[in-house]
């Protein structure tokens, strides 16, 4: 499969991360706690003001992710836990790609499929990472 990493290497290294510590691909456990603790809140605010609509709750998690990726590195819940978004060369991510990121995670099935390098297909339409901050 062209997607496969030697077995030398390690997710990430391709992308010119480094294997451990601060700049490398956040790990898989931080990114599930951070879903959870974002569309908790999504979750809450939803129930506040709308009656808890499903539609309100995702999109009050989409508005959420677009806001705070570019101002803070990352949702509330990455930041919490640790991690921000970059863009794959390294930097901020700008204003269109948390947008494109969000709406493609909202979808769930690009976030739930991987490459090689542990990134899902929404971060790679983004051209984005999620690292350890």
């Amino acid at each position: 499969m062209p997607d496969e990493l030697p077995a030398d290497s390690y997710p990430g290294e391709r992308l010119g991360l480094p294997a451990q510590g601060r700049g490398s691909l956040a790990p898989l456990g931080r990114r599930v706690l951070a879903i959870i603790v974002d569309w908790g809140c999504a979750v809450v605010i939803s129930m506040a003001f709308f009656s808890y609509d499903a539609l309100a709750t995702t999109t009050i998690f989409v508005i959420v992710q677009i806001l705070f990726i570019p101002t803070i590195g990352g949702s509330p819940g990455h930041r919490l836990f640790g991690m921000r978004v970059q863009r794959v060369p390294g930097g901020w991510p700008g204003l269109w790609r948390p947008i494109v990121r969000s709406v493609l995670l909202a979808l769930v099935i690009p976030a739930v499929i991987w490459d090689a390098d542990n990134r899902g297909l929404h971060d790679k339409a983004a051209g984005t990472v999620l690292v350890r901050a």
